[in-house]
Formats: C-alpha cells, structure tokens, sequence
C-alpha cells in the first residue's frame, strides 16, 4: 500500500519532492531537535492523484486518521474536544516555494461546542478563543467555499467584538453556501486538505509557476499541525527571521516581530510590525534562544535561512524554515560570505547565483543628489531603481504594461491575487507591511524594485489617490522609488550606471564594493570552470570594445549589413540601379574602402582575437524606400506634371525586387551568388583590413561567416572563390547553420567548413514556421496563457525540436570533421537556460550582446560545476 502521510518525525530535507519544501523542513528541524509543534505532512503523490481523478486516494482517509490519533495522544487533545479542543493548521507546501500563491486554513477543529471550551481555557484570554474562531470561519469560507472576502471585510469595519464577528460571519457563510458551517472537525480538515490539493491550480498559482518556470505537474503537499498561538496577549506573539540580510547579504539579525498575533498577520502586512531586535527587551530568553537556533539552521543548511516562529506565553515554537529567497546583490554577496567562513567551496557558491541575477545587478541606480527629497520613506525590500506611472490595481498595471508603459503598483498591502499586476508593474509600493510581508517576499523572488511599509502614504484605492503631507497624487502622476533605501520620490528621477556596470567598465575597482567584490570573485571563478568559450555579437568598434571590457573572448557576429545604413544607403542604391557591369563595379568599389575601414576597427579592437564576419545577409530591398511611399512620391509627381528624375527608376527597382516573404527569399548566400561581386567586394575588405592591421604590428584573426546556407553546393561555390581572394592571408570560412535543412545535412556541409555557428534567432523562426515580428504580439501571450509555452521559443531555446537539430548538426558535422569549431551567434546566446544547453551540446563558445557577456560568462560557468539547468531555485 502506498503511503500517503508522513509524521514530522519519519521525514528529512531531502524529501522535498515529496513532502514539498515545507514538510521537507519540518521533518529536519524536529530530527535536529528543535521545538517544532509536531503533525504530519499529505504527500504530493496524494495530490497529483486527487488532481488526476477529482478524488483522494482510497488509502488516504485511512492513513490520516491514524496519524491524526497520534497526533492527538501526544497532545493530550483530542479534535473537536468541547472542553479542551485541539486545533491544527492545514497549510500547503511545494516543492519550490511559491509564497502566498496557495492556500492555508487556521484553527481547524473549532465549532460552536468547542469554542466556548476553548475560551474557558484560556480565562482571561478568552477574546482569542472568539478571534481564533472568526478566522477559521473566514479563511474556510473563502478558501473552501468561495465566500468573497469582502463580505466578511465590509462586516470587520463594523464590529468590533469577536464574538460579535463570529455570528456575522455565521451569517455571511450560510447566506452564500446555502447550508450552516460544517461543525463536524473531521469534515473540516478533510475539505481543507482537498481546498488546498485545488489551490495549485488556482490562477494565482499558475502564474506564479509560469513567471518563475516550476513545473506544472509537481503539485503540492499539505502540512497539517498542532496550532500554537501568537494572539495570547503581550507574552506571545509572532514573528519571521532571516539568518542574513536578504536585500544585501549582510550578517546580522533580521526579521519582523509582532506581539499578540498569529503569523497570518505579519505575512500579510495588513499590521506594521517592530524589528526583530525589539524582542530582545520584549522577552530576552525568547529571543536568546531563537538566535541559537538561527545559527543551528544556518550552519545546518549553509545558507541564508529564513524562519517563522510563534511565542505562546513565553514558549518559542519553530514553525516553518526554508532556504530564504534573497535579491541579486544578496545572492552574490552571501554565496562569497559563505566560502570565506568556510561552508561552501567556490563551485557551489557559483551554483548558487545565476546569470538573470546578474543581469538586475546591470540596472541602473538612481542619481540622487543632495537636493533630491524624498516624498516618503519606507522599508526597501528588494533593491533596484524604478520609475513610473502610479496605478492601484492589478488589472490596470497589466493593461498599461500591455500598452508599453512603465508602472508602479501602489496598494496598502499586497495580496497573491495582485501578483498579475505585481508582473506587470516596474516596481511595488506599499504603505503597509516589512521586509517579510507578501509584497516584499514575492518581490524579491521576481527581482522587482519594492518598497513596502511607507506609512506616511495614505492609498484611496477607491478614489485612486495617494496623499502624503496634505499632498494629492493621482493615478497616472509618475513616481520613482528606490528599493536598497526605501525612499518614494515624486517625478522621473535620472539613473546613473550600477557599480556592477562601472567594474565592467573599468571605473570601478573590484575592491572598492562589497557586491562588486563579490561578483568578480565568482566570475573569475566562473571563467576558470567554464569551457564555454564567451564572444560578443559587435558591429562597431565602440561595440567590439565594451564587449573586450566585459569580458569577451572575441567577435562571434559581426553584422555586416549594418554598415550599408545611413550615409551609406545612397552607394547601395546606385549598386542596384546599375545597369551594367561598369556602373556595379563602380558602386562596389566606392563601398570597398568603407568596408575596410570598418573591418580595420573591428581587428583593433579585438587584436589577438577572432572576428567573425558575416556577409551580407538581409535583401537588398531592405535598403531601398518603401515601395508604397515611393509609388505615391512618382505618382503625386506625374499628376503634377513633374520629372520624377532617379525615382522613376527606384522605384522599378524597387518593384523589380519585391518579394511576398523576404526573410525567405533573396538573401544571404543566395544573394552572393545573384548579384556577381557583391561577396568578392566584402571579401576583399576584410583580407585588406587584416593585412593592414598586422602591417601595423598587430595580431588580426578574421573569419568569414556564409549566412543561409542550405546546400554544401552554395558553400562550396562562395568558398572557392573566397579562397583565390585571401591566399597569403589564412582566414577561416564557415558557415550559419539557421535553416532546418542545413542542421539536417551538417554532414555534407561540414566537408566545406572550417566553423558552424548557428543562427538560432532565424533556425527558430524557420524550425516552429513562425515570422518572428507578426506572432509574439499577435498570439504568444494566449499561448503563454495557456501553457502550449512555457517561455517563448525565441526567449529560451526549444530543447525539444529546434535542439535537436542543433544536436544532430553537431554530432554529424564533427562525425565528418572532428576539429569543427561550433558556436552560437542568435540571442539564446546571452539567455542563462540556453547556455547550459548549448554546454551540454558539445559547442566551442556561445557570441551574445556585450551586456550579456558577463552572464554567458557566469552561466558557461555553471554548467561546468552543476551539469543541470540555470534555475537556482
């Protein structure tokens, strides 16, 4: 029989996939010994089986009540006692923590009965027993039930007696279901363990699991436990911890403290808490010991933890730890905290940051001068720089991002149905709530700017008003806040470059910043791991240059078809208006010399690293006017009686040169080898350039890139006449693989190519048979929606069909020619996911934009420690 239910006691850490995080941790706290209310933990086997049937599994009632017995002796309690009841939490627990996103039910096992013993119990106290009930009434209503949670908010404004409450809420209940609270024990906790089994497929959740890629089948495991109280009065209360700074990474004691609560209210920042420092002088032994424990959980699971804890009259009790989820800047700075005290080797430290982490470290910072007055402080709880137009509600962030706008998320506290507009929004400002409250966990887990607990804000989110000091602002009115400071500013205010970007740059010493520190120390342990080569996708000098400086091991693309822009556009027009040899050859050597020149930078700035060039790719048509502007101008100039001179002539070009669909037509190789010297042109170029540049002492390595190739023939034709022009100068000649059947015949092709590079920007496009500029706006968000994506094919590359081509390319191109230099030049090439890919593939190097250098660089890195996919979660 299939065991369904573990005891806290039978389970460990490792157990996540089954137990979920939660009751993974659990288990390991008490097998550590530390005070943890004991229960069981509801596999996520149970759940993937209710969600496959609508049904719990036969054995599932079964192996509850037994544990639920056990439960109760070593409480001394029995469930629904009338005298003396025992009262469990039901509380959902993934694998990978999705904070807020699912669903938990406290006080399991009051009713009407049980109540009143509760509060006899209890004596003075005896308002918690009525406060305990009210909310498990209104967390079951609206989570088992679908009660809304404004009518029980509209009945709170009113009453203020719990007692008072609880029949309000009686009433709200029955009115809405239709039938009384159910006042059986049992047929609470089972409905809520099926509530919660539901919850992960709530709307909330999926887009959670979709924003942050958890996988959709995992489901979710239920912890149920003994309720311990916070709401006992001055002697207890609730709080959370975190073993570090999770905004920075410091060391230190950080976390909220809430006297005379339960843990609901201090995650929901619906009531400003006191640092955790505060319960030093509010209970000395309480927090003596809970700083031991803090340091038996970092040092166990050597990281940064993050803990949630009850006091209940004077008793610490541990109720929750995790690996805590941390910002960028912590991540760096925490993972080189963790080598130097000796609990992690640099391999595991570069496990635990990631490329996309990285790339928020490249944001920009505000620049604040001195005088620059903040409208309002608050807590910043996820670092960053953001500037926006203010909006109050969810739905209205998503529609303005939709339109291109850049928006902060103003509400009082955040809740898991506001996570759409918490995406969408470019920051979050909340006036209620810390460093622990939804806004602020789920923030620093998307790496978003937020501000949490400026309660000098006071939000109408009904009138969409904001006011502070007597000043009204409305929605629409831009604001910019900065998440490292909590500082609210009125206005768009200027950014400057991050210190991150500075190192990278040159202005910024590695020593002269913690973080800074940080992110070199791994990097360059990052570049000795890897052995992913890093290149750069540069046009220009300036381009090939800051690459250099970030890091770049040479050009991977070099784009030669941008040269023929601006001034340049008029030569390219004569080349394809000329009506004979004589006047084509004129208009290919007055490119010439710009060819070189540029060419003659690039090997500059690269000396004594590889240049890869590719020949002209784009149709030439792409160069000329619009052929509908250009037929109005002649038109408008006939009907007028005027000449209309070289247009007349441009635009039967124009019209001579126009196809349905370019990208798939008359381009790349095929244009080479229409339009006679155009290549040759190019080809000259780059030899003379190279020659140029080693005459001047330096050190060019240059290689010719054949774009669209199809057919080893097309190949071998543009070869040999690239070989007559740069004998006495050795150059490489390869190939873009990014048409499917190119992939698909990498063996013949190979026989011609010194290199491959694959063009996954166009190999994408041409494997899915989508064009890239008509579909992401026209249905990807519907199918992100929907699931058939999990993330866009030209965002992260599709390991399944347009990865499998690149596989079969590599494999039988080398099987041909076992030293063939492979590469990637298309944007995955900077995506962290797609590099730990193409290190799996068997390629050489991967070529990304310069400001992605750095995270190729780090994610090359790894996929060399870990072998597995760039996630950190």
């Amino acid at each position: 029989m299939a065991t369904f239910v573990y005891d806290f006691t039978q389970g460990n850490k490792d157990m996540k996939e089954l137990l979920g995080g939660k009751g993974a941790n659990l288990a390991e706290m008490t097998a550590i010994g530390l005070p943890v209310p004991p229960g069981f933990t509801i596999t996520t086997e149970a759940c993937r089986a209710y969600l496959r049937t609508g049904r719990e599994p036969s054995e599932l009632a079964v192996q509850i009540t037994e544990k639920l017995a056990d439960l109760e002796r070593r409480m001394g309690r029995r469930l629904g006692d009338p005298a003396d009841p025992l009262l469990v939490s039901v509380r959902s627990g993934a694998a990978f923590s999705m904070p807020g996103m699912m669903e938990t039910i406290l006080d399991i096992g009051l009713n009407d009965e049980s109540v009143v013993g509760l509060a006899a119990q209890r004596g003075e106290s005896e308002h918690s027993a009525w406060d305990s009930y009210r909310r498990l009434i209104e967390m079951f209503g609206r989570t088992v039930c679908g009660v809304p949670s404004a009518d029980f908010d509209s009945v709170k404004l009113l009453l203020d007696d719990p007692k008072e409450l609880v029949a309000a809420y009686l009433k709200i209940f029955s009115e809405h279901t239709g039938q009384p609270f159910p006042q059986d024990p049992r047929e609470q906790l089972d409905l809520a363990v099926r509530a919660v089994f539901e919850s992960w497929n709530a709307e909330r959740a999926v887009l959670y699991r979709r924003q942050e890629r958890i996988p959709a089948d995992l489901g979710t495991a239920v912890n149920v436990m003994a309720m311990v109280f916070g709401n006992l009065g001055p002697d207890s209360g609730t709080g959370v911890a975190f073993t570090r700074d999770p905004a920075t990474g410091a060391r230190g004691v950080y976390g909220d403290y809430l006297q005379d609560a339960q843990g609901e209210d201090v995650v929901a920042g619906i009531r400003n808490t006191v640092p955790l420092q505060d319960l030093e002088r509010i209970d000395p032994a309480a927090y003596t010991e809970l700083l031991g424990h803090m340091a038996t959980l970092e040092a166990h699971y050597r990281d940064l933890c993050d803990i949630e804890f009850t006091i209940e009259h004077g008793k610490l009790w541990m109720l929750q730890t995790r690996v805590g989820k941390r910002t960028a800047a912590a991540a760096f700075v925490i993972a080189s905290q963790l080598i130097d005290e000796g609990l992690i080797d640099a391999d595991e430290a570069l496990a635990r940051v990631s490329g996309e982490q990285l790339a928020h470290l490249m944001f920009p910072m505000f620049e604040v001068g001195a005088a620059t007055r903040p409208l309002a402080h608050g807590v910043g709880a996820s670092p960053g720089a953001a500037v926006g137009r203010i909006v109050f509600d969810s739905r209205r962030a998503t529609a303005l991002a939709a339109e291109g706008e850049d928006v902060i998320l103003v509400r009082r506290e955040t809740n898991p149905d506001d996570l759409p507009g918490m995406i969408a929004a470019h920051g979050i400002l909340t006036s209620r709530g810390g460093k622990t409250s939804h806004a602020a966990v789920v923030a620093r887990g998307m790496g978003k700017t937020c501000v949490c607990g400026a309660d000098a804000l006071q939000v109408d989110v009904e009138r969409r008003e904001l006011t502070v000091d007597g000043r009204v602002l409305t929605e629409g009115e831009v604001i910019s806040i900065e998440g490292t400071t909590g500082h609210v500013y009125l206005g768009a205010v200027p950014v400057v470059p991050s210190p991150v970007v500075r190192y990278f740059e040159g202005s910024l010493a590695p020593t002269a910043d913690r973080l800074v520190a940080a992110v070199d120390r791994l990097l360059r342990h990052a570049d000795e791991r890897r052995r992913l080569g890093v290149h750069a996708n540069a046009d220009t000098g300036p381009d090939a240059a800051r690459a250099r400086r970030f890091g770049a091991e040479g050009v991977g693309l070099c784009r030669t078809e941008h040269m023929f822009l601006g001034d340049r556009r008029a030569l390219v027009e004569r080349l394809i208006l000329a009506g004979d040899d004589q006047a084509r050859d004129a208009a290919l050597a007055a490119l010439l010399p710009l060819q070189q020149a540029d060419f003659e930078e690039l090997f500059r700035e690269m000396d004594g690293l590889p240049v890869t060039i590719r020949l002209i790719d784009p149709p030439l048509h792409e160069f000329l006017p619009s052929l509908e502007e250009l037929a109005v101008k002649v038109g408008v100039a006939q009907a007028l009686g005027q000449d209309p001179g070289t247009d007349l002539a441009l635009l039967a070009a124009v019209r001579r040169m126009h196809e349905a669909n370019p990208m798939l037509g008359l381009r790349g190789v095929r244009l080479g080898l229409v339009v006679p010297g155009l290549f040759a042109m190019q080809i000259r170029a780059i030899v003379r350039a190279a020659i140029a540049h080693r005459e001047a002492g330096g050190d060019p390595r240059p290689e010719i890139m054949v774009p669209l190739v199809g057919t080893v023939q097309e190949l071998e034709t543009v070869r040999a006449e690239a070989e007559k022009l740069t004998a006495g100068f050795p150059v490489k000649i390869g190939t873009m693989i990014e048409v499917p059947r190119a992939a698909l015949t990498a063996g013949e092709i190979a026989h011609a190519a010194d290199f491959f590079s694959f063009g996954t920007n166009d190999l994408t496009q041409m494997g899915w048979g989508f064009s890239r500029d008509d579909v992401e706006g026209a249905f990807f968000s519907r199918y992100l929606e929907l699931g058939i994506f999990g993330v866009s094919p030209f965002e992260s590359i599709d390991r399944k069909g347009i990865g499998r081509m690149i596989r079969i390319a590599v494999d039988e191109g080398r099987a041909t020619r076992p030293d063939l230099h492979i590469g990637v030049c298309g944007e995955h090439g900077g995506d962290p996911d797609s590099v730990h890919f193409f290190h799996d593939a068997g390629l050489d190097y991967v070529s990304c934009s310069p400001y992605r250098v750095p995270i190729a660089r780090l994610e090359a890195g790894r996929a060399a420690v870990t072998g597995t996919a760039s996630d950190t979660r």
